[in-house]
């Protein structure tokens, strides 16, 4: 396994391409937890802390003939709690066909340690790089009440599948 620690919230090459693309929407709403969900989709739920992910392929910024692919994951963290929380930092497992693991922790997502209020929602788009077309991502994120209490949220495993490929 490998292990790369961002001390800075995250600027560096994992997301430097990307930048330009995500997009955050801060918002007081819920969606309802679906039964079955595609394999590039994942929902957790952490001391009322919802995490749904959706991730999709990104052809444009892929170079499978180079052993590169690219992925988009838009994550919607809602709080359906009674007090209010805030993400402090992230701890990702990205794992690819070949089993090899890459560990990243860093501060906040995208730049933002998002504060939420009992029924706010925080939504961000970022990226992953693979040198196989399949994949898994899954991981944690440190959380503090606004009395001090910390814990962590999971972020449930959600799959990364480029097109043609089978896992």
């Amino acid at each position: 396994m490998r292990t790369v620690v961002e001390p800075r919230i995250e600027r560096g090459r994992r997301l430097a391409s990307i930048h330009a693309l995500y997009a955050i929407r801060v918002r007081a709403m819920t969606s309802p937890s679906r039964e079955s969900r595609p394999a590039g989709t994942s929902e957790a739920v952490t001391r009322s802390i919802r995490v749904s992910v959706e991730a999709q392929y990104s052809p444009a910024h892929s170079h499978p003939s180079n052993q590169q692919w690219f992925f988009l994951y838009t994550i919607k963290i809602t709080n359906e709690g009674q007090e209010t929380v805030q993400l402090i930092s992230r701890h990702w497992l990205i794992t690819d066909a070949n089993d090899r693991v890459d560990e990243v922790r860093g501060l906040g997502v995208v730049g933002h340690q998002p504060v939420l209020s009992p029924g706010e929602s925080f939504e961000y788009t970022s990226g992953c790089p693979l040198s196989t077309s399949f994949g898994m991502m899954r991981g944690t994120y440190h959380m503090v009440t606004d009395h001090g209490e910390r814990f962590e949220s999971e972020i449930a495993p959600f799959y990364l599948q480029g097109p043609y490929s089978v896992h």
